[in-house]
């Protein structure tokens, strides 16, 4: 059978899964189905750009971290964009659907739980409150317990003469990534006297930006929509989103920045 376009996307398949629950169907539920899946397909796509900058890092390729980060920022810039088609959903045609999504919720992404932990931002207990046999949850284990892009970064910098204290290095990678003065001193070195540094440390400064932006509109989109409710599946809706607000993948690069 010839190849096609359709054919090589799999577009019957593709677009078969738009499975709608509501009876009739409620119009805003197709937008909300293709919205998430979309961002899933993103997000598959994300942790395989972050797979090969940890890879590129720890073999010292400068300037293809370089540019998988741009992507990996224009990536989460879309993922951003979709937001704005989502928000023209009201409160009402939101509520004319909610309780079909019953126990589901978005809380229970595992791709995302898997970029949190690739970019070192690891809670070994988050993954307690979820079911042993979810879908996505052994990569999320896995994840949990495999270096971080933090710890590849630490390969690149002690390539390239900054010295990483032994306490760092042997850290257990189950636990988050933290700030620490003696990595930041030469960071700062490296940012001060060669721009191509500056240029990877910036659009690593921008990868974090932009998630953080992400999970900001995420949040107001949960408040414009639910409020202060309970989320779906039993999540905590806003008040869980906000403890995550300002987490940062690449702390020591935000601290640097007080030395200027």
């Amino acid at each position: 059978m010839e190849l096609t376009y359709a054919s090589y996307l799999r577009l019957d398949d593709l677009l078969d899964l738009q499975e709608q629950r509501s009876e009739p169907a409620e119009h805003d539920e197709l937008l909300f189905i293709v919205v998430h899946q979309a961002s899933e397909l993103w997000l598959k796509q994300l942790l395989a750009e972050l797979d090969k900058i940890g890879g590129d890092l720890s073999d010292n390729h400068l300037f293809r971290v370089i540019s998988s980060f741009r992507r990996a920022n224009r990536i989460v810039r879309v993922l951003i964009d979709q937001l704005d088609v989502l928000e023209t959903m009201t409160p009402l045609s939101f509520h004319r659907f909610r309780d079909r999504l019953d126990t589901s919720s978005g809380f229970q992404s595992m791709q995302f739980r898997q970029l949190e932990f690739l970019l070192g931002l690891k809670r070994a207990d988050i993954l307690d409150h979820y079911p042993v046999d979810l879908a996505g949850r052994d990569d999320a284990e896995r994840r949990l317990r495999e270096p971080s892009i933090p710890d590849h970064f630490y390969d690149f910098l002690e390539q390239r003469g900054v010295e990483i204290p032994v306490d760092v290095r042997a850290r257990d990678v189950t636990r988050p990534n933290v700030a620490d003065e003696r990595v930041q001193a030469g960071l700062f070195d490296l940012y001060r006297f060669d721009g191509s540094y500056t240029m990877l440390f910036e659009v690593m400064i921008d990868l974090d930006a932009a998630l953080q932006e992400w999970r900001y509109r995420h949040i107001k989109i949960v408040e414009r929509t639910i409020g202060d409710k309970m989320g779906t599946g039993g999540s905590l809706g806003v008040e869980f989103l906000k403890r995550s607000l300002f987490s940062r993948a690449f702390p020591d690069l935000w601290a640097i920045r007080a030395r200027f």
